[in-house]
């Protein structure tokens, strides 16, 4: 079967975000004064073969730890369907 992965890696909320800073900072900028604590990470999307839910899982999981995030200065979530669920 075929799933589709949606992955969020943002920057740990102790460490400092410069990118997110920067927005936030020039918010008032163009008139979004009421705008604040930018926070600037990655969205990624991808496909996997599994034989089930499970293992698409395991196989998501394993790519954010060892390739997608740095996880002394990131931290992820994802999502994983079906591709069937979600009409290819």
């Amino acid at each position: 079967m075929t799933f589709r992965a949606a992955i969020d890696i943002m920057p740990l909320p102790a460490l400092l975000d410069p990118q997110g800073k920067a927005v936030s900072s020039n918010m008032h900028n163009i008139g979004l004064a009421n705008i604040g604590n930018v926070r600037i990470g990655k969205h990624i999307t991808l496909e996997v073969e599994a034989a089930n839910q499970a293992e698409a899982e395991e196989q998501v999981k394993v790519a954010c730890e060892k390739l997608l995030a740095n996880q002394i200065m990131e931290q992820f979530e994802f999502h994983v369907e079906a591709v069937e669920a979600v009409g290819k």
